[in-house]
């Protein structure tokens, strides 16, 4: 620029004096209002003007890349151990947590339709929610990434809830039945629809699903609601890892909106049934 001393001011600040030119505006810029830039360096206004024209980054489905890796997992993790400890405070399944919480579909039947997601935070021992926590903790972070955070809190309600439901059609009325392992086993479905879409080795999974459809048969454990869990995970899973790119939104609306539509009806019936 060749000016006379006197205009050598700084465009925000005319009080003070500027040497240096915003490489994108080129206007005078003094040393508080210096970005730097890949060359040289750029106003405030610019950095800003910039910054809202650069496309965010998106994760496989479409969402936002959070920039804390893993928070809801870790926060689903933190619920489900406060609600254990208030469980265990309150006289465990003698006490009102266990008694309103757990699934039963006698009373889901009569109005306690909570029951189809709060049985979810619900664990019967140290271990059980031990073992439902680790899984939380390994696949739920790599879920979560692929999905972001408003398409993963929204998977994981719907798992945990189909799952309650598979219990409330096959599983005998009067038995309760807690546990988070539907929303697990719901996330173990989604991760191996997602590595398989990626084309990564999935023996390892699938040989923990094996031993856990082997253990589902065992005992006190609700291989329905493993089953419904496992089911719908596949299912998000697919609607994630595969809709075209132009059209994913559109297929993943369509995918939640329909299993909510299946749910809502199934419970419909199944209620009408038991009271009927």
């Amino acid at each position: 620029m060749n000016l006379p001393a006197s205009a050598y001011r700084c465009y925000r600040h005319p009080d003070r004096e500027a040497y240096i030119s915003c490489q994108r505006c080129e206007r005078l810029i003094c040393p508080d209002c210096m970005r730097d830039a890949s060359v040289g360096f750029q106003c405030p206004t610019c950095v800003t003007e910039g910054t809202k024209s650069v496309r965010s980054a998106r994760t496989m489905a479409g969402g936002k890349v959070s920039q804390r890796d893993g928070v809801v997992s870790m926060t689903l993790i933190g619920v489900n151990v406060a609600a254990f400890v208030l469980q265990l405070a309150t006289g465990d399944r003698s006490g009102a947590i266990y008694q309103h919480g757990a699934m039963q579909s006698y009373a889901v039947a009569d109005g306690d339709y909570w029951r189809l997601l709060t049985a979810a935070f619900l664990h019967g021992s140290v271990l059980h929610i031990a073992f439902n926590m680790y899984a939380l903790y390994l696949f739920g972070p790599f879920v979560e990434r692929a999905l972001g955070i408003v398409r993963f809190v929204a998977a994981y309600i719907t798992m945990a809830i189909v799952s309650s439901v598979f219990v409330y059609v096959l599983e005998v009325p009067s038995v309760p039945t807690i546990g988070a392992s539907g929303a697990v086993f719901g996330l173990f479905g989604m991760a191996l629809i997602l590595l398989l879409r990626a084309k990564q080795d999935v023996r390892q999974l699938l040989v923990l699903l094996a031993i856990n459809a082997v253990i589902s048969t065992q005992g006190n454990i609700s291989w329905q609601g493993h089953l419904g869990g496992f089911v719908s995970g596949l299912v998000l899973g697919a609607a994630v890892a595969y809709a075209p790119r132009e059209r994913k939104q559109v297929v993943q609306v369509l995918a939640f909106s329909l299993m909510w539509v299946a749910v809502v009806a199934t419970v419909v019936v199944r209620t009408s049934l038991l009271t009927g």
